[in-house]
């Protein structure tokens, strides 16, 4: 892990010794200085109002993914380009008056979007936070067609800000300011893979959310003989795969069917959406992994981790919910079978 604590006149270096992720916080006193924290951009950011510059940068890199926010207290222009082969997509948390993004104006719920083939050419309102996405076109589009059955490329074009609706955008707003939370809060849980492969996933579905019209109409979806084949199938990997952190992304891919499809299907015929019911899974999982463990030598918030749950707090709360007692409290019982070992910390 590259925990980055420069001065503001220094650019920021991606992580030495650690693949898996990487963390950049800077507080900045200059715009030009400014430009130069985001990883693997070209940018100049020239301060266009008068009076003393204040920024903040948070970063956070985990394989293709690039979550960031920052703040900034003076009218900037920002130009330049992201790096080879990504798409941004991004949303104001707060703003003073309206900007421009690549000739378009926005504000607080413009969702703003920018490929590596694009000049970024941005006039910011005087006060700025913005919290965005930066990632791997093609995976995101790929996924967009293997889960949502979406042409993302084709649906977004040339547009560079998204006509969202207001709750799109606090949506969206919403859940990367819980992920930048949560990463700040655990950051070395991204070691885990299933860790990063769940945040990827629900990050690309957030963002597919975000950008889907909101007057789209329910597509065609299967007739209930159908639905009831998918649900059997669905069970049917999920029964060989019981060890496993499934996702629905996962199901999507191994059924060929689109999230929609799978949650018509699950609703209909066991009366609970797909994400519910994978998530019930899990939490057996770490249960029966809790009940295994060393008490000594595990500790709760990596066996969540492994299991795909990224946000704690939630893991925590869901886990009460469905078995009556924390998952501390499981992995503590399991002390019997461990009689010489020390007890986690409660999560």
């Amino acid at each position: 892990m590259n925990t980055s604590a420069h001065p503001a006149h220094e650019t920021p270096v991606p992580a030495a010794g650690d693949d898996a992720f990487s963390v950049v916080r800077l507080d900045t006193r200059d715009a030009d200085d400014h430009a130069s924290c985001l990883q693997h951009w070209k940018q100049r950011y020239d301060q266009l109002s008068a009076g003393s510059f204040n920024g903040r940068f948070d970063e956070y890199w985990f394989g293709d993914i690039q979550v960031f926010r920052e703040r900034t207290n003076q009218v900037i222009h920002e130009v330049g380009s992201s790096w080879q082969g990504s798409l941004t997509v991004g949303v104001p948390v707060e703003v003073d008056g309206t900007g421009s993004f690549c000739g378009t104006p926005c504000g607080q719920d413009s969702i703003v979007t920018l490929t590596s083939d694009d000049e970024l050419d941005y006039r910011t309102p005087r006060l700025h936070d913005i919290v965005a996405v930066t990632t791997d076109t093609q995976s995101f589009l790929d996924y967009a067609m293997r889960v949502e059955h979406r042409d993302l490329s084709a649906e977004i074009g040339k547009q560079r800000v998204i006509d969202a609706t207001p709750e799109q955008a606090a949506n969206l707003r919403g859940f990367l300011l819980t992920v930048l939370t949560s990463l700040e809060a655990t950051p070395g849980l991204l070691r885990h893979h299933q860790m990063r492969k769940g945040l990827e996933q629900a990050i690309f579905g957030s963002l597919i959310a975000a950008i889907t019209p909101a007057d789209e109409s329910a597509r065609n979806t299967p007739h209930s003989r159908a639905r009831q084949l998918i649900v059997g199938r669905a069970r049917e990997y999920m029964s060989t795969h019981i060890d496993e952190p499934i996702t629905v992304a996962d199901l999507c891919t191994e059924l060929q069917v689109s999230r929609r499809t799978l949650q018509y299907s699950f609703q209909d015929i066991l009366n609970l959406n797909p994400v519910s019911f994978l998530r019930a899974m899990r939490l057996n999982g770490v249960r029966r992994e809790l009940k295994r463990a060393n008490p000594g030598t595990n500790h709760v918030a990596d066996i969540a981790a492994r299991w795909g749950f990224w946000h704690l707090s939630h893991f925590a709360a869901d886990y009460k919910a469905m078995f009556g007692e924390l998952p501390s409290d499981t992995l503590r019982q399991s002390a019997r079978i461990h009689p010489a070992s020390g007890f986690p910390v409660t999560v």
